[in-house]
């Protein structure tokens, strides 16, 4: 017996609805009201010139992809099999369409092509007549370190940088291959060990922008996060005075938590890894000199306050696993609290 014609509907139904919850699904995934990594909200000229780039080529794609999937289902529709004894008509092909259907592609290909050399001959121009802000940018397992060698700077994991600026970036790596990537702001360059890439970025308006290390570099690779702080010129200069500011030992012979927490700090091993300008001199982690200026710490995925210090010094690799600040002796909640009171003052 023949299937009743709403029984055919029913079921073809059943056959598209995964198709439509995949739809529904990618369309809702693609929807947030709160994407601070969003390349397609760009906030400096450098990331506009790649949003310039890449809105046409999206859009050409786009009518180029209903176009073709449009036609195949027109082909799958129109041209099905209506009986058991049906058989297609053969055909030997079609000269203007093989030939149209190679040409085509090829133009838009060839057009885009062009574009982005352009794009990109321009993203590395250096104009030598304008002021630029040099940065050396090292990437370590995982956190980034900023030196601002014109500046005598040197900071971790919070780039700041003056609105209207262009700040040209030397990218280096301290162990394996990373991506420094703040994508309102710029595109992504890899960190490669032995070798200096090179990216420029530039921010119009005052704001924090965040990104992070696109390239797979080990454990905590998702943990390694960056943040872009452009402040207007005049602040900027002001944050710069600061960081020139050393931070001496407590006074010999002060007294309490902060005076025990700075000779912790030389007697547990932490002068050892960390520079406090005025008071040690380590090479191995970030330069604490000023820590509490910062918003975030550890890579920037914690927020910077007392709360979150603790549980960093109970045990570093239960909060970031294989990070390189390994102690040999747990330290005690009393020597957690006297440390925290002397990072306290690193301002």
């Amino acid at each position: 017996m023949r299937e009743s014609t709403p029984v055919k509907a029913s079921r073809r139904a059943r056959r598209l609805l995964p198709l439509g919850l995949l739809v529904v699904a990618a369309a809702s995934g693609a929807c947030a009201r709160n994407a601070p990594q969003d390349t397609l909200s760009p906030e400096g000229p450098i990331a506009r010139q790649l949003d310039n780039l890449f809105n046409p080529v999206v859009a050409v794609a786009a009518v180029f992809f209903f176009l073709v999937q449009g036609l195949v289902l027109f082909a799958a529709i129109r041209f099905r099999r209506r009986s058991e004894d049906e058989a297609p008509r053969q055909i030997h092909g079609n000269v203007k369409l093989e030939i149209a259907w190679t040409a085509i592609p090829a133009l838009i290909l060839a057009v885009v092509g062009i574009a982005t050399v352009v794009t990109i001959w321009d993203l590395n121009k250096i104009d030598k007549s304008a002021e630029v802000l040099n940065v050396t940018v090292t990437g370590h397992q995982w956190w980034w370190e900023y030196e601002y060698p014109d500046l005598g700077v040197v900071t971790a994991n919070e780039l700041y940088i003056p609105t209207g600026t262009r700040v040209e970036l030397k990218l280096k790596s301290d162990d394996v291959i990373h991506s420094f990537w703040p994508p309102k702001l710029a595109g992504k360059v890899d960190v490669i060990p032995g070798r200096t890439n090179t990216m420029a970025i530039e921010a119009n308006n005052p704001g924090e922008f965040e990104g992070q290390c696109a390239e797979f570099c080990g454990i905590s690779h998702s943990r390694m996060r960056l943040r872009v702080i452009a402040q207007a010129p005049e602040n900027f200069e002001a944050w710069v005075q600061d960081q020139k500011r050393k931070q001496p030992a407590p006074a010999p012979g002060t007294a309490g938590d902060v005076a025990e927490g700075a000779a912790l700090f030389q007697s547990r091993g932490c002068a050892g890894c960390h520079t406090v300008a005025g008071y040690t001199q380590g090479e191995v982690g970030p330069n604490l000199t000023h820590l509490f200026d910062r918003e975030t710490f550890a890579g920037s995925i914690f927020e910077l306050n007392s709360i979150n210090l603790r549980r960093w010094l109970r045990d570093p690799q239960e909060e970031k696993p294989g990070n390189k600040m390994v102690l040999p002796v747990p330290l005690t909640e009393d020597e957690i609290t006297k440390l925290i009171a002397y990072l306290e003052t690193l301002k």
